[in-house]
C-alpha cells in the first residue's frame, strides 16, 4: 500500500530524511522509532503528502481514506466546539455541506463508543483533559473509515487509561485490515507492532521487532542513550533507552 523509493527530504541545506526505501503492506502495524530529529514525523508527513521529497518517490496505493492524527498538544482551549462537533468533522471528508446521513450518525456513534467518549460529546473540546482530547481526535479519524491510519506519538503524556484504549484500538484496526503507522519513543509499544522502522535521519533498520530492537541497532540510532545488553537464558534482551523526549525513560 505504501512504497518509498529512495525518498530524500531536505529543509534548505539540511537533509532530514536520507535515501529512504521501504514498502509497507496492508493490514500491518508499523512502529516508527528513533530519537528527536531522526525524521519520524517527517516520514509521516511525506506519506500523507504534506511534504514532497526533493528526490525519490512516494506511492500510496489505497482506495480508502488516509487519516492523520497529529501529536497531542493541549493547546486548543480556545476552540469553540464540542467534542461531538469535533468528531463530526470527520464526515466532512465525504462532503462539506448537507445534513448528516443515518450512516454518518452511525459511524460517529460507533467511533465515540470505541474510544469511550460518549459521555463527553456535549462538552467543550478545549475543556477536556489531554487524554480525552486525543481520544476525541482518534474518534474523528475513525469516522473517516480509513484504510491507512497515521498516528504521531499518540500516547505520549497521556493518562494510563487513555494509553491502553488507544493501544487496543490500534490492534483492533490492524485486525480489521487497516494499515496503522505510529511514531513512538517507547520500546514496549514498538514491540507490539508487526514491523519496526528504526530512524536516525535515515532508515537504520526495518523488520520484525525482535530483529530491529537489538542493542546494536538501537545504539546506531540512539547512541549512548541505550543502556544494557544483557542476554538472559530465555534470550530476551533487557534494554533501556534514556529518552531525550522529556517524558522519562522507556523500557
Amino acid at each position: 500500500m505504501i512504497t518509498l523509493d529512495r525518498a530524500t527530504v531536505a529543509y534548505g541545506p539540511k537533509t532530514v530524511l536520507d535515501d529512504v526505501s521501504v514498502t509497507i503492506g496492508d493490514s500491518t502495524s508499523v512502529a516508527i522509532i528513533g530519537p528527536n530529529g531522526s525524521g519520524k514525523t517527517t516520514l509521516l508527513n511525506v506519506i500523507v503528502g504534506l511534504i514532497k521529497p526533493v528526490s525519490g518517490t512516494v506511492t500510496v496505493d489505497t482506495e480508502g481514506a488516509t487519516a492523520y492524527v497529529l501529536q497531542h498538544r493541549n493547546t486548543r482551549s480556545w476552540l469553540p466546539l464540542t467534542a461531538g462537533e469535533v468528531i463530526t468533522m470527520g464526515c466532512y471528508r465525504r462532503r462539506m455541506v448537507g445534513r448528516l446521513s443515518r450512516s454518518d450518525r452511525g459511524r460517529i456513534a460507533d467511533a465515540a463508543t470505541r474510544l469511550e467518549v460518549n459521555d463527553l460529546l456535549g462538552r467543550q473540546y478545549g475543556e477536556l483533559s489531554g487524554g480525552q482530547q486525543q481520544r476525541v481526535l482518534l474518534s474523528q479519524a475513525l469516522v473517516q473509515e480509513p484504510s491507512i491510519l497515521l498516528l504521531d506519538e499518540p500516547i505520549t503524556g497521556l493518562d494510563l487509561a487513555s494509553q491502553q484504549r488507544i493501544l487496543d484500538l490500534m490492534a483492533e484496526e490492524t485486525a480489521k485490515g487497516t494499515t496503522v503507522l505510529t511514531t513512538t519513543h517507547n520500546l514496549d509499544e514498538a514491540r507490539h507492532c508487526d514491523v519496526v522502522l528504526l530512524m536516525a535521519g535515515r532508515l537504520v533498520k526495518e523488520g520484525p521487532p525482535d530483529d530491529v530492537l537489538t542493542a546494536e541497532h538501537l545504539r546506531t540510532a540512539f547512541g549512548p542513550r541505550v543502556l544494557g545488553d544483557h542476554d538472559h537464558h530465555d534470550h530476551s534482551l533487557e534494554l533501556l533507552v534514556v529518552d531525550d523526549h522529556g517524558h522519562g525513560a522507556h523500557h
